[in-house]
């Protein structure tokens, strides 16, 4: 019964155990009678990450049972959760040391029945003291006996005994140094560079290259530090440095009967701050005779000393191809993985078994039976930031997707999403292996698994990894321990683009905060309400609108070639505001003044009063249903035809919609009222144009084609946009059938002689056609464009109420009014009833000050003729320039526009084209970059998603066809949507942040967002200001564990200021400037975050 429910609950360790049980039975009579075949039930892993899962998967394969070991800030960590049983050791004690202290451990151990421990690497590994408190508990210790292990720790020791099997050896200190001054001595004697090391560990921890007399007291102190930290003993001893070594390590395997064989080598050369970064099995190109003599002088060493268990024999290999013993590491390495792969032997199974009293020919492991299969590559992905010195990186893991696939394996343990990076431990967040038939096979799959990566929340070294395995030395030749050093191309690294998660971050930011962009104006809404003037009584009279009723479109544009002045349509409705005031009018405001319009302005060709910004704006910011202004506005004005905008294909969006929207739109919008389509595509695509006019036409409506224009048919030098373009694309119109021509010119670059030209050209080709203007008045001469162009044979102009026209909006209604009365041009309108219109607008304009243009812009610009920028947009970009603070770099985007629009290949710029411009300008000024530059490093850029969809076709093809190189530069991605879904704002944390939860493509993800307000209530450590000289910051997060000056103290630039400890490593900061320390911000044991501040120091007069 008690197997059955052990099988059921273990996924079939009762299975195991008696297979084991049996294995035991049949090989006991082969064993030794003077040792005893003990099976091993249950394993404590006295380690943590991912050594300890190593472990526990290797037990669980094997039917043993395993345990977990944990500090407190390890409580979260996935080894405790992979394991049978888990337990909290060192309450109350600093995170290493927590797993440094022996008596927790074994305490855990005895209470619990364990029969081994496997130390992993790094903390009590190489402990002679643990091993021995092992034994003395009577739990095994998966390792070398504890005098090996102590022999082998203490590297004075372990350097005699090298040198006694005969073994090279580097020139160093006979055992460990017991002050700075035998530190001196022996400089004095060998010269420098010399190298400090921890007596009693290794991996880098404890080890400091001195390379002058000036390092050698600071580099003593730090090496010392590190070491006591570390290991628990900061003894050091000090060898000759040899430069530019290749480091080869052999993996040696021992059990308790004598025997030793060794598993070939590893490269590990490629190192950062002594600490190994990529490793590789076996060593490339590494002489035949060398490998012998390198793995002879392992197995020899190893069994002068009577080891057991696995262990790794490490040397270094100079220029001249000699080596030297520098050290046993008397324990399993991060690296046995690329040994296991290339050898096809599981370390820790064998570590396992040899502690069980097998022994090696048992376990099959025998010398001439041992071979090396292809290559195998293994990179540590750390969190740590190669552009700053490789300094470790804290936080949150965000987002976390490994590589994966054939040749690729990947031992881990705090990489998963939501997974925190603590200051306490180690940087290693994965080591990825990958195998291959050789080793050019083998980077190829690591640089293709390593770019399926997806780690954000912090920093990594996956960048620096990729252009490691890109570089070519390390493909096609040997590299030594001062490849990095020597390779600074390496640290160029290639940006991330982490856009779906700035993107998130920036939603909840929303969602927790609110909008950002702030108002550049402290203008409130004006307290005066406005007047309506007097309404007649009736109905109002007779207008354009019941001829269209009556005759039908043709018949209405006939009246209109036939009326003998000038007609007007009036903007005030939605182009004026949507130029001067941000589309911000809201219904009722226009529905006061509606009646006043219908009875006095019957005589207007048209009002402008729906479609562009109108849906955008009043869905997103005014709450107000579009179609039911138009509805509302049709009752209120029955005799004037209502004009709307249709952008082509694009309807009223910014994108292309399927026809059969664009037609049913066009069906609704005219059953609700709606009368003129004043059709129109931003490039002037003729199939776009054409399917809103079959649109348009196929619903009732009046089609009005409308060309958008640009550049300056009355300059020769400037002939893309000639009169002749304009002139055959209006043939082309009338083609189609549509009932008015509309020339459309957002920018206001039409001046009174380019009016005649082209104007006079379209009356001149179809003397029939009513010809309908629209300009803005930017620069001024709208008015003396407008008049140009009715002299020219215009039968509509647009213009504004006078108080809601002029600079980005369009000409005065009231100037040509005024103008053209008495000729025959005359308007027929009644300039005392525009003067009354007007002040109604004037008032009306103030209850919408803080969204008004003239708040920022005070006048209009000639330079328009330059940047060719569009009126709305025009007003747009100023008021953003100067709500992010850039009021006075505007004439920096005006000038970045120009740029963009060139590299764009000289765009008609209409919505949505005008966007795209903008989008690639402002992209350009806050990247600082220059066209050209855009244009170098177009490939290398990450674009904006509208100009990256123009060059794809996604708004049509402009004329003249794309921009070439630069379109074939940009990469066109395709198939990059992102679905996103807010699920949720969390509670608030101690930190002041809130999680906010969302679905991406159907995963869930999350973001840590700071509440700005909740911020203000809590107390922070200061963070320091780079903009002020002499506040030092943290340069990564970490503990204080040494503070060097004090208040008062005068220092030089460059002396040490503290001591960070962070992942075991220790980093002095050094003051950045000569002066005077004034405030101290920490003490000793201080936790700090990135750019906390440290200390201020004034600068020396």
């Amino acid at each position: 019964m008690l197997l059955l429910v052990s099988g059921v609950g273990r996924g079939g360790l009762g299975f195991l155990a008696m297979k084991r049980a049996c294995l035991h039975s049949r090989s006991s009579h082969l064993l030794p009678q003077s040792l005893e075949y003990r099976p091993i039930k249950k394993v404590m892993v006295a380690n943590r990450g991912e050594i300890a899962i190593r472990v526990f998967r290797a037990c669980t394969e094997l039917g043993i049972r395993t345990v977990a070991v944990y500090s407190e800030q390890d409580r979260g960590q996935m080894h405790r959760q992979k394991a049978d049983e888990a337990y909290l050791i060192g309450k109350g004690l600093l995170p290493v040391a927590a797993y440094l202290h022996i008596p927790d451990i074994i305490r855990v151990a005895k209470e619990n029945n364990v029969d081994a421990i496997h130390p992993g690497y790094g903390f009590l590994s190489e402990r002679s003291d643990f091993a021995q408190a092992c034994a003395d508990a009577g739990v095994r210790f998966i390792g070398p006996s504890p005098e090996t292990v102590r022999k082998m720790g203490d590297k004075v020791e372990a350097r005699s005994l090298a040198i006694s099997a005969g073994v090279p050896v580097v020139p160093g200190t006979d055992g460990p140094i017991a002050s700075l001054e035998e530190a001196r001595l022996f400089a004095e004697t060998y010269g420098f560079p010399i190298i400090f090391k921890a007596a009693y560990g290794g991996g880098g921890r404890g080890m400091r290259v001195v390379k002058e007399y000036e390092e050698l007291e600071e580099n003593y102190q730090r090496a010392y530090s590190e070491a006591l930290t570390a290991f628990g003993n900061g003894a050091l001893f000090v060898e000759k440095f040899i430069e530019r070594p290749r480091h080869i390590e052999v993996q040696i395997l021992g059990d308790k009967y004598g025997n030793v064989i060794h598993l070939f080598e590893r490269d590990c050369s490629i190192q950062r701050r002594h600490q190994k970064v990529v490793e590789i099995a076996p060593a490339a190109d590494l002489d035949p005779n060398l490998r012998d003599r390198l793995t002879s002088d392992s197995v020899k060493l190893a069994k002068q000393v009577g080891y057991e268990n696995a262990g790794t024999v490490e040397f270094l290999v100079d220029k001249h191809g000699k080596h030297y013993f520098i050290e046993v590491n008397s324990r399993l390495q991060v690296e046995h993985t690329v040994t296991e792969e290339v050898t096809d032997v599981d370390l820790v199974h064998a570590q396992l078994r040899v502690c069980e009293g097998r022994s090696l020919s048992e376990l099959g492991l025998i010398q001439e039976q041992i071979r090396v299969n292809g290559c195998a590559i293994q990179c540590r992905v750390t969190t740590e930031d190669p552009a700053r010195g490789f300094q470790p990186d804290t936080g949150r893991l965000e987002v976390f997707r490994s590589g994966e696939g054939m040749g690729i394996r990947l031992d881990s343990a705090s990489a998963f999403p939501g997974a925190v990076i603590s200051p306490h431990y180690d940087s290693l967040l994965v080591k990825v292996i990958a195998s291959g038939k050789d080793m050019a096979t083998a980077a190829a799959k690591m640089h293709r698994a390593l770019s399926e990566f997806r780690v954000r929340g912090v920093k990594t070294n996956i960048p620096f990894l990729q252009n490691v395995l890109s570089n070519s030395q390390f493909l096609q030749s040997t590299v030594d321990t001062q490849f990095i050093d020597e390779n600074q191309d390496l640290f160029i690294m290639k940006p991330v683009q982490n856009r779906a998660q700035k993107l998130l971050h920036y939603l909840g930011h929303v969602m927790v905060n609110g909008p950002t962009t702030p108002i550049p104006v402290k203008a409130k809404p004006s307290s005066i309400d406005p007047v309506v003037p007097t309404v007649p009584m009736g109905e109002p009279p007779l207008g354009f609108r019941d001829v269209l009723l009556r005759e039908g479109p043709e018949g209405f544009a006939k009246a209109v070639r036939a009326h003998p002045g000038l007609l007007l349509m009036d903007t005030t409705f939605r182009d004026a505001h949507q130029s001067l005031l941000a589309t911000r009018v809201r219904t009722q405001d226009l529905k006061k003044i509606a009646p006043y319009v219908s009875h006095n302005f019957s005589n207007l060709f048209s009002l402008e009063n729906w479609g562009g910004a109108t849906f955008d704006v009043a869905m997103r910011f005014l709450y107000e249903c579009p179609w039911k202004r138009l509805q509302e506005l049709r009752s209120l004005v029955p005799n004037v035809p209502f004009q709307m905008l249709l952008r082509g294909a694009n309807a009223v969006g910014y994108t292309n919609y399927p026809d059969n929207t664009v037609f049913r739109f066009c069906e609704v919008a005219k059953e609700n009222g709606m009368d003129i389509f004043r059709v129109f595509d931003s490039l002037n695509y003729l199939p776009n144009m054409l399917l809103g006019m079959e649109a348009a036409g196929r619903a009732g409506g009046v089609v009005e084609a409308a060309i958008s224009y640009t550049g300056d048919v009355s300059d020769p030098m400037r002939q893309k946009y000639s009169l002749e373009y304009y002139v055959h694309l209006a043939d082309e119109l009338m083609k189609a059938g549509t009932h008015i021509l509309c020339i459309k010119d957002m920018a206001g670059l039409l001046k009174p002689e380019s009016s005649r030209l082209l104007i006079g050209a379209l009356r001149d080709r179809f003397p029939d056609v009513p010809i309908h203007v629209h300009t803005h008045d930017t620069a001024g001469a709208g008015v003396a464009a407008m008049l140009a162009c009715a002299e020219a044979g215009a039968d509509v102009v647009d213009v504004a109420v006078d108080s809601m026209a002029g600079m980005t909006s369009q000409p005065s209604m009231g100037a040509v009014v005024a103008c053209t009365k008495g000729t025959s041009l005359n308007t027929g309108v009644a300039l005392e009833k525009v003067y009354d219109y007007s002040e109604y607008w004037e008032v009306t304009r103030g209850l919408y000050a803080p969204f008004d243009c003239t708040a920022t812009m005070k006048s209009g610009n000639a330079d328009v003729y330059e940047n060719e920028i569009p009126g709305g947009q025009y007003t747009n970009l100023h008021f953003q320039a100067h709500s992010m603070g850039l009021g006075n770099k505007f004439k920096q985007v005006k000038k970045a526009y120009a740029e963009a629009n060139k590299l764009l290949g000289d765009l008609i710029k209409v919505t949505p084209s005008s966007k795209i411009v903008g989008d690639l300008a402002q992209f350009m000024v806050q990247n600082n970059l220059t066209g050209k530059e855009v244009e170098e490093r177009a490939e290398d850029l990450s674009f904006p998603l509208s100009v990256v969809e123009f060059l794809q076709g996604h708004i049509g093809v402009p004329h003249g066809g794309f921009p070439e190189p630069f379109r074939t530069k940009v990469e066109i991605e395709r198939g990059k949507t992102l679905n996103i879904k807010a699920l949720a704002v969390g509670d608030l944390n101690k930190s002041g942040q809130r999680g906010v939860f969302f679905e991406l493509n159907g995963q869930l993800r999350s973001v840590l967002v700071k509440d700005n307000v909740a911020m203000k209530e809590m107390k922070f450590h200061p963070k320091a200001l780079k903009s002020v000289q002499g506040q030092v910051g943290a340069p990564m997060p970490g503990k204080v564990i040494g503070v060097k000056v004090k208040p008062g103290q005068k220092v030089t630039k460059g002396q040490p200021l503290c001591v960070l400890s962070a992942m075991k490593m220790e980093t002095v900061v050094n003051s950045p400037l000569a002066g005077v320390v004034t405030v101290i911000h920490v003490n000793t044991d201080s936790s700090l975050e990135g750019d906390d501040l440290i200390m201020e120091i004034t600068a020396e007069e």
